[in-house]
């Protein structure tokens, strides 16, 4: 992605400030390469399918693997696999996540060199986060001013920090994700495909092959909302994302043989 692009979309779609708090991503937009040989990514989801899936090791197989939100590992080896290449976030969705599953176990998201972090923008509070993560200092302003990145990601070097190109969403979200939940006068400001789904398009924009797990399908009543759940509960519906428009749109690209979407036991 050409950073020309994001400075002409910043300048115009920002006040000033809010591009001076962006400045210093210049060197760290997210990239992609077009790798010589045939290049397998397996995008884990946390939906509640993947209990007693035993797909661990078929995940681990691959040769990138891409996690986010509450990406809970330890004590579900054999279902979700150990491997992260890739862990998507927003700053709101990351401590949701250490917030809301803290009781069941989630405590940390993963953490090691080799890991990738990418920073999902959905408002200025991301560009501060990653700002104060390549700086390796406590985020400046804002609503989460005075955290410091290094208790989430460790101390990493700034190329462990990747960032999804505004454009990029727009382009997912018009192209597959176009809810009628945009034109909902109520929701139009919240809405915006989820992690999973920017992460799931992320993968299919950048690998050869793509299989998806933990993803929803037709049959999510049957499971629980998070494989890690503790307790039995049914999947929560929001105003911000439109989770039956992806269930078929997931299932359209497994038809179609753009993905391989797992979908449960047969």
């Amino acid at each position: 992605l050409d950073w020309s692009d994001l400075d002409l979309f910043l300048r115009l779609n920002g006040p000033e400030e809010n591009w001076n708090q962006v400045k210093v991503l210049i060197p760290h937009l997210f990239t992609r390469t077009s790798p010589e040989r045939c290049v397998r990514c397996a995008v884990v989801g946390n939906g509640g399918i993947l209990r007693g899936s035993k797909k661990g090791k078929e995940i681990d197989d691959h040769d990138f693997v891409f996690r986010m939100n509450g990406a809970m590992i330890k004590g579900f080896e054999e279902d979700v696999g150990t491997k992260t290449s890739f862990y998507g976030f927003t700053t709101n969705t990351l401590k949701n996540a250490l917030i809301l599953y803290r009781r069941d176990g989630f405590t940390r998201i993963p953490q090691n060199p080799s890991i990738t972090y990418v920073f999902i923008p959905s408002n200025l509070r991301d560009y501060l986060m990653i700002s104060a993560a390549i700086k390796g200092r406590p985020v400046a302003s804002g609503r989460d001013k005075g955290d410091k990145p290094w208790m989430y990601f460790g101390h990493k070097p700034s190329q462990n920090f990747k960032i999804l190109h505004p454009e990029f969403i727009s382009y997912v979200t018009d192209s597959f994700f176009s809810s009628p939940l945009l034109h909902n006068i109520r929701t139009k400001h919240l809405y915006m495909p989820s992690t999973g789904a920017l992460m799931l398009m992320t993968a299919l924009h950048t690998c050869d092959q793509v299989s998806a797990y933990g993803f929803i399908t037709k049959d999510f009543a049957s499971y629980s909302d998070h494989y890690f759940d503790s307790v039995k509960k049914p999947l929560q519906f929001f105003a911000n994302h439109d989770m039956k428009m992806e269930l078929r749109v997931w299932a359209s690209l497994h038809d179609r043989k753009v993905l391989t979407l797992y979908q449960g036991q047969t």
